[in-house]
């Protein structure tokens, strides 16, 4: 369990017994993910095993604005790129996670190979065990997978740097923009950050994509397509039904279904 707490110098987080590298992969992260012209990240001010401190971010009220310009640096911040679908934030070689669980890292030339055989399957395996996802909706999940692994929805796009666990609560407004904490970074698909703040509600999302879409160019009429925010939500959904119980095992089962409806082969238009 984090334990967080007031320190003079700034946010403090500690975990007793934490694994190995666990607050060392978070600052890897935000150090990886502060490009420039990219979303700010929490500055880490001090890291030692089990803890970090980090930047105070004193909060205000997020506005459509603030919104535009989040999802525009959010588009700078993906295209400064990956070496391959999976691949750690650059010089750091130690474990990664999300949340509390392990991330596996990956060094894949394909996203779909990547996505199926790293970020899905190994935490549906974990859901099952623990009865978050029954073994029919299994069956469904895998069935999505071997299309995804197949490389049915590959389009060509090349490995974005990812925060990777991009659900509201990790999005910060401040008076100066947006400023990220907790990553689970990663070189993946740039879509897999906005489906997964579309899956957990963030404020103004429509906002957040044009302004992300007046600076990168998504797959035309992505913001209309619910299935592909599914496919890119497959992971953040099996990673809860590996830890949050059977309702997240329902989310995940009809994502894959709508996933199996898709067409082959989205290519860019």
């Amino acid at each position: 369990m984090t334990d967080f707490g007031a320190d003079p110098r700034g946010f403090n987080k500690r975990r007793h017994g934490a694994p190995s590298g666990f607050f060392e992969a978070e600052a890897a992260g935000l150090v990886w993910l502060a490009v420039p012209g990219g979303v700010r990240t929490a500055q880490v001010l001090d890291l030692e095993p089990g803890h970090i401190v980090l930047e105070t971010v004193d909060e205000v009220p997020p506005t459509r604005a603030a919104a535009r310009a989040f999802g525009a640096a959010l588009s700078v911040t993906h295209s400064a790129g990956a070496t391959a679908f999976g691949a750690p934030p650059d010089a750091w070689s130690g474990p990664l996670f999300i949340g509390n669980r392990s991330l596996p890292a990956a060094e894949e030339p394909t996203w779909g190979a990547f996505y199926a055989r790293f970020r899905v399957l190994p935490y549906l395996d974990i859901a099952l065990d623990v009865g978050g996802i029954t073994a029919r909706q299994s069956e469904v999940v895998h069935a999505a997978c071997a299309r995804i692994e197949a490389g049915d929805f590959d389009d060509g796009a090349p490995p974005a740097r990812l925060h990777g666990d991009l659900w509201t609560g990790n999005v910060l407004w401040s008076a100066d923009g947006v400023v990220l904490i907790d990553p689970a970074a990663h070189g993946g698909h740039r879509e897999t950050d906005l489906a997964m703040l579309a899956l957990f509600g963030c404020p103004f999302l429509d906002d957040i994509t044009a302004g992300y879409e007046s600076a990168a160019r998504l797959v035309p009429g992505w913001r209309a397509r619910t299935p592909l925010h599914q496919l890119h939500q497959l992971h953040p959904l099996a990673v809860h039904a590996a830890g949050h119980g059977a309702a997240y095992g329902r989310a995940l089962e009809q994502a894959a279904e709508a996933v199996l409806q898709l067409p082959n082969a989205r290519r860019p238009g």
